[in-house]
């Protein structure tokens, strides 16, 4: 099985919102992030989203989203970004997401021996105009990854991927509450979005031994990007 991930597609079918406003590499958006799946992903592959997948405001509304992004190729594993404002509990987006997409909240998923967990994450201290309120955010999101990252040991499986939607650190790639998880529970990869355009050049690249993926669509040329090929 092929895992390949690919963040913040941003999609808005039911009222487009063009996405080229915010810099040359959003051109061809949102045509070149479907042709970018179709050339790189097979039936047989799962793919990551951390988040930022509908500019939608209610699930009724990010429903045709998520039917497009379900017809393509491949298993889908979600995460919440911080404008899926869509997103609504748990217990009912399983309900209504369509076959052959899952979704991640305080909890993990187990595919073979494959484990996927994470959060959302948020800004984390030591970045500019961090807030008592951003704190809050913060210090629940860590509470989050540590649910996550226990439910994920008792999974068990071989591997293990975490998924965030921010990076673990500030800009100046300080560490952070996420990054003193990540580095005790050492996944195989960690795969992250969020930042766009030139915040997108100061992300962390690599912690500790683990493998770090910064895969924002935009970043990425819309393609997916390979993490991990694992034997059938």
């Amino acid at each position: 099985m092929r895992v390949f991930a690919i963040a913040d597609p941003h999609l808005s079918r039911e009222q487009p919102k063009p996405m080229d406003i915010f810099g040359p590499g959003w051109l061809g958006h949102p045509e070149a992030f479907f042709q970018g799946w179709r050339k790189t992903i097979k039936n047989g592959d799962l793919v990551l989203i951390p988040g930022d997948i509908s500019w939608a405001m209610r699930l009724d509304e990010a429903m045709s989203d998520l039917e497009d992004v379900a017809a393509l190729p491949g298993k889908k594993v979600l995460l919440r970004g911080n404008h899926d404002y869509w997103w609504p509990s748990i217990a009912k987006l399983r309900k209504f997401l369509p076959a052959g997409m899952y979704a991640i909240q305080n909890d993990a998923l187990r595919f073979g021996e494959l484990v996927i967990a994470g959060t959302r994450g948020w800004v984390c201290p030591g970045s500019s105009e961090f807030t008592e309120q951003d704190n809050k955010v913060y210090l629940r999101e860590l509470q989050r990854l540590k649910l996550s990252l226990a439910a994920a040991r008792a999974l068990g499986g071989e591997k293990l991927i975490v998924m965030l939607h921010y990076p673990p650190t500030n800009l100046r790639l300080e560490p952070s509450g996420f990054t003193e998880m990540l580095l005790e529970a050492k996944p195989d990869a960690l795969v992250f979005g969020h930042l766009h355009g030139d915040d997108g050049s100061r992300v962390i690249r690599e912690l500790d031994g683990i493998a770090v993926h910064f895969v924002a669509a935009d970043a990425l040329g819309f393609e997916p990007r390979l993490i991990l090929d694992l034997p059938d």
